[in-house]
């Protein structure tokens, strides 16, 4: 994947990997060229970072400092630095709702200083952030479908995965080029974002993220990191 992909997300060790994958991953992700993010999560292995925990905003913000500070430790040992933070899983839906969530995320994101803030295209998160002062980029999907309101479908909903290759590269080529995507009921999203998000575990991932580079280089589109 690292071989396809020009902006990488870390896990930290909250959700999944640990020190020594930390370390892999990231040189492996430099020695290519990709952009390296930090992916904090809720301190939660056993539901991957995807069940919903009542945090105080005030633990969110030390937490997410203390896995940044973490993976960026790593980084500096090479030479190098995370240029960005995209919470994951449930900690990144609730951001996208949630003011004091958010306002957690950003203030650590903020508190570390020089990071830019990876957060959903058209979220409270990236209105929340901006006002902070925390750079942001925003990210939409390809493989995840989206409700009618914006939010993504929630796994558990038939349809809330795209793994077919071809449907994933149309609704990349769509968002970059039209910046609109077709949600799971069949209307119509107007979406715009900086970067496309590509899930390691989505079956087929290394298919489908060939399948939208290929697509988005033959519609013209120049597929870059959106920080370095």
């Amino acid at each position: 994947m690292l071989d396809i992909v020009t902006s990488a997300s870390i896990a930290c060790a909250f959700h999944a990997g640990d020190p020594q994958t930390m370390h892999r991953t990231l040189e492996a992700a430099l020695n290519r060229g990709v952009s390296v993010g930090a992916h904090p999560s809720y301190a939660d292995r056993e539901g991957f970072g995807r069940r919903d925990l009542a945090v105080a905003p005030s633990q969110i913000a030390d937490e997410v400092l203390y896995q940044v500070g973490a993976l960026d430790a790593f980084a500096r040992s090479l030479g190098r630095r995370v240029l960005y933070v995209k919470p994951h899983g449930a900690l990144y839906n609730k951001m996208a709702l949630d003011e004091a969530c958010a306002s957690a995320v950003a203030a650590a994101v903020r508190a570390f200083g020089n990071l830019a803030l990876l957060a959903p295209a058209g979220s409270v998160a990236v209105t929340v952030a901006e006002a902070l002062g925390v750079e942001v980029a925003t990210e939409v999907f390809a493989d995840r479908a989206y409700l009618r309101d914006g939010r993504l479908a929630p796994r558990s909903m038939d349809g809330a995965l795209v793994t077919d290759p071809l449907e994933a590269a149309a609704r990349a080529v769509s968002l970059a080029t039209e910046h609109r995507v077709q949600s799971i009921d069949g209307g119509w999203l107007d979406l715009e974002g900086s970067s496309i998000c590509v899930h390691g575990d989505t079956p087929g991932s290394l298919e489908i993220a060939n399948a939208i580079v290929s697509a988005l280089t033959g519609a013209g589109v120049a597929v870059a990191p959106f920080v370095s």
